[in-house]
């Protein structure tokens, strides 16, 4: 009896009270009397004064034996969550489980420290001490006045901020706390300095640069990768990178710096840029295909024929015109397409025409056949202009140069380049000596063609310049339009545009026809319609003057306009020709003109009534009547 009630006093200091039947009631928490629900424990629990188990232990009332787990054995789960989360976070100064923190093997005490990295650093006890050196051995005093000698390893660094310092700013606070970390990288086993993720050695640096590739070993390659090898040269090469084997050494001038800024975002539109500081043209060529230069009355091959008048350009009551009915000659020489042709000023007794082989040819009318190949030009030609007697024309091409040749001789007299693509050239009605370029810069340059010089710029474009024209008395004022969908007026020396022609709705007009009245301009919008703008002060778009029918969407077709201002023609991109009544605006005619491409160009001649002439990227030039 004496144990049965030592062991029930017992039980009941430990929280645990036994009702008749083997039934459990925890009184350690008060909100909770009576626990209904059970769980089954572990068969072996070996260790009675265990108090952080989970497991609530049967005991014998007879026999104090805990040996033995009850089917019935109720569970406190608030008393476990506490016991659980006491033992997983460790032991704190206070509570009964002092004893029971979550350790690893040879820990004392758990104190979590971090590194730059993030982990987890347990120090001993004693870290920190700063009352002996590292090496050296401190001294610990026990409860019971004896010193104990323990030998420090390491000693974590006297730490600035015990001491008492000034307030300091946020931004001095940090400062401070960067001089007193340190690097991040403490340890010479570090990955990050000595790892494989390191930066590579003096070492490694000078073998990576010493190494020889295969290719300059002796090694054959494969064709497929020398072709390769030789596509991405040719890429560079025409994007304007060079190495410094073939570059030149001119890799670096400011003048190719300044190309690759200005066409930044249409290099891949535009040809090859030029190479070096000074680059040079190829020489020019020429080649005489007729009879002879000068006939026995000692004319040359370039005079008008006996009987010929010329005819003022904007005469419109000189003769009467009407629309052509077929084809009656055809002229083929040029290896690729025909971009533009032009007729000898005043007579139109000579044909000049473009090639996109990057040739200029002027052919014969009369004979119908090519009197002269000029050759000077590495890349297609894009447009090409007669001064206003015919003795010289200038050419404009895709190589970036413009040249200025002789009609009869075929000698070149200037060439002249501002390292950007010339789309239209125009000579100044009043100077012979001076021709207008617009270029894909967004600018119009005007060059002396004596000195070679530019003698003025109209910089107000926001894209490449297509078109130029000059308007009032003769050319006291000069119309151009661009890409950017713009129509500006110009006086002309004046870098200053003095009228913009601008609206919401307009599409870019890259072709620009003065009307033999000189009163309007007949433009080709690229949204398959032909405007009209009154060429005088107003520049007013004449709304009921409206021709449409054709496709000329992404083609700058040229426009055509009857010496009498009756009839206007035009070519679309399918290779057709169509014909319009300038008063009514009304469709006249069409025919099919080319093939293989767009039917580009088209010229009415000045004397002849019913005479006009097209060319197309078929590489023919077709005469009808």
């Amino acid at each position: 009896m004496g144990m049965s009630s030592t062991q029930d006093q017992s039980t009941t200091s430990h929280g645990i009270s036994s009702k008749g039947g083997g039934a459990l009631i925890l009184t350690n928490n008060p909100s909770k009397a009576v626990l209904h629900s059970s769980v089954q424990g572990p068969a072996l629990l070996s260790d009675p004064n265990d108090t952080t188990t989970s497991f609530i232990r049967a005991i014998d009332p007879k026999t104090g034996s805990t040996s033995k787990i009850e089917a019935n054995a109720a569970i406190d789960e608030y008393s476990f969550a506490k016991n659980r989360n006491a033992f997983q976070k460790g032991a704190t100064t206070g509570t009964a489980y002092t004893e029971e923190a979550a350790l690893a093997p040879g820990e004392v005490v758990r104190e979590i420290q971090r590194n730059d990295y993030g982990y987890e650093r347990r120090f001993p006890p004693n870290y920190g001490d700063t009352s002996a050196k590292e090496g050296e051995e401190g001294e610990e005093t026990n409860n019971n006045g004896t010193t104990n000698t323990t030998s420090l390893v390491r000693k974590r660094p006297h730490s600035p901020a015990s001491e008492p310092q000034p307030k300091l700013s946020r931004r001095a606070r940090l400062k401070q706390q960067l001089q007193t970390e340190g690097p991040l990288v403490h340890d010479e086993d570090d990955d990050i300095t000595y790892g494989i993720w390191g930066p590579p050695s003096a070492t490694e640096r000078q073998l990576q640069n010493e190494s020889i590739p295969a290719v300059h070993t002796g090694v054959e390659l494969h064709p497929r990768i020398q072709a390769e090898r030789a596509r991405l040269a040719e890429r560079d090469r025409q994007r304007g990178i060079y190495n410094e084997e073939g570059g030149g050494g001119d890799v670096d001038n400011e003048k190719q710096k300044f190309d690759r800024l200005v066409e930044r975002k249409m290099s891949h539109l535009l040809p090859p840029r030029l190479e070096g500081e000074n680059p040079n043209a190829m020489e020019p060529e020429t080649t005489f295909h007729g009879a002879e230069e000068v006939d026995y009355r000692g004319r040359s091959w370039i005079v008008p024929p006996s009987g010929v008048k010329g005819v003022d350009l904007h005469d419109v009551d000189d003769h009467a015109c009407f629309v052509p009915k077929k084809c009656v000659a055809r002229f083929t020489g040029h290896d690729k397409g025909v971009h533009r042709i032009r007729l000898f000023p005043r007579t139109g007794h000579l044909l000049l025409s473009a090639g996109l082989d990057g040739t200029c040819k002027v052919w014969s009318v009369a004979e119908r056949k090519c009197m002269r190949t000029y050759v000077g030009h590495t890349a297609a030609v894009r447009d090409v202009q007669f001064n206003n007697d015919g003795s010289k024309f200038v050419s404009a091409s895709f190589d970036r140069y413009l040249r200025l040749w002789d009609t009869e001789s075929g000698k070149v007299l200037g060439t002249y380049t501002n390292r950007r693509v010339p789309y239209v050239v125009k000579f100044y009605p009043h100077d012979d000596n001076t021709f207008v370029v617009g270029c894909s810069d967004n600018k119009i340059v005007a060059y002396d063609s004596n000195t070679g010089e530019i003698t003025q710029e109209y910089d107000h474009h926001l894209a490449p310049v297509n078109t130029i024209n000059f308007v009032e008395d003769n050319g006291t004022k000069m119309v151009t339009s661009s890409d950017d969908k713009k129509v500006l007026v110009w006086e002309w020396d004046i870098g200053v545009p003095i009228k913009y022609i601008s609206d919401p709705t307009m599409h870019s007009m890259p072709v620009i026809t003065m009307h033999p009245s000189e009163r309007y301009l007949v433009c080709q919008s690229l949204d398959n319609k032909i405007l009209v703008y009154q060429a005088g002060d107003r520049f007013a778009l004449q709304r009921k003057k409206k021709m449409e029918g054709h496709n000329t969407a992404g083609y700058a077709c040229d426009i055509a306009i009857s010496p009498d201002g009756r009839f206007v023609c035009s070519g679309d991109s399918d290779g057709k020709l169509f014909f319009w009544d300038f008063k009514r605006t009304r469709m006249l005619q069409k025919y099919h003109a080319h093939d293989k491409g767009p039917c580009i160009g088209a010229v009415w001649h000045p004397v002849e009534a019913s005479t006009m002439f097209t060319c197309g990227w078929d590489g023919v030039i077709k005469m009808w009547q």
